[in-house]
């Protein structure tokens, strides 16, 4: 059995209650925004690196190293997650790949063409663009902190893990996703989430809590 763990953002008590749930895991796929943003950034890293697992790189953890396309809105967390992680972990982290491909499933953070632009729940007429070139049968991606698995241009089947530090779809429940066999499984998993965004308000800044606390991007 492969679990899927996107989009953990230095949550680590998160992190902890999905790697209580997926015990019988065999190994791990690990897609990306490992540590900024969170309260544990360090520690978060650390517990990875426990696991049989096959790391690609997020497009914050990119900008752990190249502040080219970051918002302004997200500069100051960036810079505040920079601080936390320390130069040479930044590094390590931007270094990574961009994707990967195994037994018929390409690996990549938002899409094969991009690691800020994803796909949507629903279908959209964008979908074959980002598709292009795509000869997998199945795409597993995060960025957008939504769970969802629908089919896409081609047959090519779409999965979104969903996060598990910061979901944004209104379900504070930790979110994952595992593959066994040809079987992909979307799951949740309880946790204390208050600790995290009161961790997160006091050690990182309003923004990553309230988006934590509300499980939503928008905040206003």
């Amino acid at each position: 059995m492969l679990a899927l763990l996107y989009d953990i953002h230095g949550n680590l008590p998160a992190l902890e209650a999905v790697l209580a749930d997926v015990s019988d895991a065999d190994e791990f796929l690990l897609g990306g925004d490992y540590a900024s943003f969170g309260a544990w950034p360090v520690e978060t890293i650390d517990r990875l690196r426990e696991l049989d697992a096959e790391w690609i790189r997020g497009n914050v953890d990119r900008w752990l190293v190249d502040s080219s396309d970051i918002p302004e809105l997200m500069v100051p967390l960036v810079e505040r997650s920079r601080e936390m992680i320390g130069e040479e972990l930044c590094r390590e982290l931007g270094a990574l790949p961009e994707s990967t491909t195994r037994r018929g499933t390409l690996y990549c953070h938002a899409s094969p063409l991009s690691d800020l632009d994803s796909f949507y729940p629903e279908p959209h007429d964008t979908d074959a663009q980002r598709l292009m070139g795509v000869e997998a049968e199945r795409v597993v991606f995060g960025h957008t902190h939504l769970s969802f698995d629908r089919p896409g241009p081609g047959g090519i089947q779409l999965v979104n893990p969903g996060s598990v530090g910061m979901p944004l779809d209104g379900d504070h429940r930790a979110a994952y996703a595992v593959i066994d066999g040809d079987r992909v499984e979307r799951r949740r998993v309880d946790y204390d989430w208050r600790k995290s965004v009161a961790a997160v308000r006091d050690r990182v800044g309003e923004l990553p809590a309230r988006r934590m606390e509300l499980a939503r991007f928008q905040v206003e």
